[in-house]
């Protein structure tokens, strides 16, 4: 898909998404902040197509409630630490927006001070904290290299709820 292609569909997709938040067109003139007529911005979960897919599953199946960034990812791509109320879309494996969400929490910790709770609502595997650990420390192993992980590694640990569809 061209990349004007993607960005039609995620206009047209927030038209949407903001029609059922029942956000209007206009309401930007009449009192709305600025950010409400533009879209939010866009990310896929993982790094690769089929893990996107995956984990966008367990979002939609709503089994999947939070999810994990490393603090030196966020750096790394310019980008800030998510704020309670943000909205972003969610595209999946092939860049097509499939989701709108909101984010209801946001705590950073060492990766080792990461709880149970939170690894369950992940949703991922068997939702155990083992897991988490085991599944996440490969995770950041391969997309930061074995010399930027250890247990001090922080972790933005964002909790969201599905808005649209």
């Amino acid at each position: 898909m061209s990349t004007e292609d993607q960005d039609q569909r995620i206009a047209q997709f927030w038209d949407a998404a903001r029609g059922h938040l029942g956000l209007g067109s206009l309401d930007v003139v009449v009192g709305m902040q600025a950010e409400d007529a533009v879209a939010p911005p866009t990310w896929s979960f993982g790094d690769n197509a089929a893990l996107a897919d995956e984990l966008l599953g367990l979002v939609l199946a709503g089994r999947k409630t939070g999810t994990a960034t490393s603090m030196v990812e966020l750096e790394d791509a310019g980008e800030p630490v998510p704020r309670v109320g943000d909205l972003s879309i969610v595209l999946d494996g092939d860049g097509e927006p499939r989701a709108l969400l909101r984010t209801t929490q946001v705590e950073v910790a060492p990766f080792g001070e990461v709880g149970a709770d939170f690894a369950f609502a992940e949703g991922e595997d068997d939702r155990s904290l083992a897991s988490w650990r085991t599944e996440h420390e490969r995770y950041w192993r391969r997309v930061l290299g074995d010399d930027r992980f250890s247990t001090d590694l922080l972790v933005v640990q964002e909790r969201f709820e599905v808005v649209y569809p």
